[in-house]
């Protein structure tokens, strides 16, 4: 085939073969490191952004093969046919096949001479189109017989602006080959210039891009699942929150009951939201005057994160709200949660601390469930409770709660939370934490002073769940 040039341009020169060997070098490194990464990169076929993420690794991995062959025919050169004897017959010799796969069995080339109305194809070219290498190759007129129905204006005004206004020819249309199966071919071309300045012939490389064009869907796929996904997860979220919000007390602010006598408790509370993007958790707190002038305050977590566990939370946080109401002491109100959870249709695991404080006793009446007990903060100093039994709700049927006693004192300060208040810590470590502040509680005038200091040692940045906090001060 002649050089795919115009006739009034000159051939440009072939790059030096030490500049190319270097940048098949520097391709081969890259495509090794992405390799590297793409085999460690997790993924279970679950994950929408994980699926994505492989998606792409492929498609790079792949354009850095094409890449390589590429550059490798840049380094060695055209192949070399071995010359005819003379005199021997003009043959077109059977196209070697190239291996299946390979970017040498994807590209392929044509001429079409204007002048004769002949054609010539390599061998590459056949096997791309799925054409016995045997037959003539087709001409102009009957290409575009191979393309799909839908395609072929395309590759008609593709042809006529290369012969007609001498354009370039870069596009891309499917063909059918014989068997019924489709793939995609991007042509790119353009007119050759005989010596009185008119179009003679034109030439094109065709390539086999069905493989490219698949690991794009695939991208393409993979990319709006991880949208829809992330959609999903942010309408999960704010579901969640719209409920939490619905049934948790408002905690800006101190906690303000409906007294019907003297005050007795000084109340705050705070969620802490996590600061990545892990959907809400189940988390919650409560303070809730009894008719007896009885206080119950409650903090707890049901596992797991989003709607389905808020909705629990929920669930949970009625339960124990109805139960104290209707007089149920904090180790019975743990037992009968412990059912709830049990006979629930999707079983979950939580835990809770129920605190009854009786104000004209000053006593504070209280039972957990697997969580950790209150911080009792007297004097400028810190203990945390000794615990009574009780294992996590849901874990265990018919499981039994103790209860404890603790008198208080005016000018004592309760603290519950949930295990994830201090981030970063061990149970223990956390817990040494929080009685570190009992300096500051001590020079704190409300609860809601008290709370600020908690909020600013551990609300800030690097919080990976949810977590509740409740101060109640003894006023009197």
């Amino acid at each position: 085939m002649p050089s795919p040039v115009s006739a009034d341009h000159s051939a440009a020169q072939p790059p030096g073969r030490g500049s190319v060997e270097a940048l098949i070098t520097q391709t081969r490194r890259l495509k090794g490191d992405v390799d590297a990464v793409r085999r460690d990169t997790p993924s279970d076929g679950e994950d929408p952004q994980e699926r994505w993420q492989r998606a792409l690794y492929d498609l790079a991995l792949h354009q850095l093969d094409d890449l390589d062959a590429h550059l490798a025919q840049l380094r060695d050169g055209p192949a070399t046919e071995p010359a005819e004897p003379v005199g021997a017959p003009a043959l077109r010799p059977a196209p070697a096949a190239a291996p299946s796969g390979s970017l040498i069995s994807r590209v392929g080339s044509a001429e079409w001479d204007l002048l004769t109305d002949e054609a010539t194809w390599s061998g590459e070219l056949y096997q791309i189109l799925g054409l016995d290498p045997d037959s003539p190759a087709l001409t102009l007129d009957e290409l575009p017989s191979l393309v799909l129905e839908e395609d072929r204006p395309k590759l008609t005004a593709m042809v006529t602006d290369c012969l007609v206004d001498g354009k370039p020819i870069d596009g891309e249309f499917r063909v059918v080959r014989p068997g019924g199966s489709v793939r995609a071919v991007h042509m790119m071309g353009e007119p050759v210039l005989g010596a009185d300045g008119g179009t003679s012939s034109m030439w094109a490389v065709l390539r086999d891009v069905s493989e490219l064009r698949r690991c794009h869907r695939t991208v393409s796929e993979t990319r709006d699942s991880l949208q829809r996904h992330r959609r999903q997860e942010q309408t999960e979220h704010r579901i969640a929150a719209e409920l939490q919000e619905a049934v948790l007390p408002p905690w800006r602010g101190s906690l303000r009951l409906p007294h019907r006598g003297p005050r007795t408790l000084d109340l705050a509370a705070r969620r802490l939201p996590a600061a990545t993007t892990t959907p809400l958790g189940g988390d919650w707190y409560d303070a809730l005057e009894l008719s007896d002038g009885d206080t119950l305050l409650s903090v707890g977590d049901l596992t797991g994160h989003g709607v389905a566990v808020a909705s629990g939370m929920a669930m949970l946080l009625g339960a124990v709200r109805g139960m104290a109401l209707a007089g149920s002491p904090p180790g019975e109100l743990l037992g009968m949660l412990n059912q709830l959870l049990d006979a629930t249709v999707q079983p979950a695991l939580g835990s809770a601390v129920c605190c009854r404080y009786r104000p004209q006793s000053h006593t504070l009446v209280w039972a957990q469930a697997g969580h950790p007990a209150p911080l009792l903060y007297r004097d400028g100093t810190g203990r945390m409770l000794n615990a009574p039994d009780g294992v996590l709700l849901g874990a265990t049927s018919g499981a039994v709660y103790g209860q404890a006693e603790e008198t208080l004192r005016p000018g004592d300060l309760l603290l519950l939370h949930t295990d994830g208040l201090v981030p970063g810590h061990s149970p223990s470590a956390a817990v040494d934490r929080l009685l570190d502040l009992a300096p500051r509680f001590g020079a704190a005038r409300t609860a809601r002073d008290c709370l600020r200091a908690v909020v600013e040692e551990f609300g800030g940045a690097g919080r990976e769940d949810d977590a509740c906090v409740l101060v109640a001060k003894v006023t009197a």
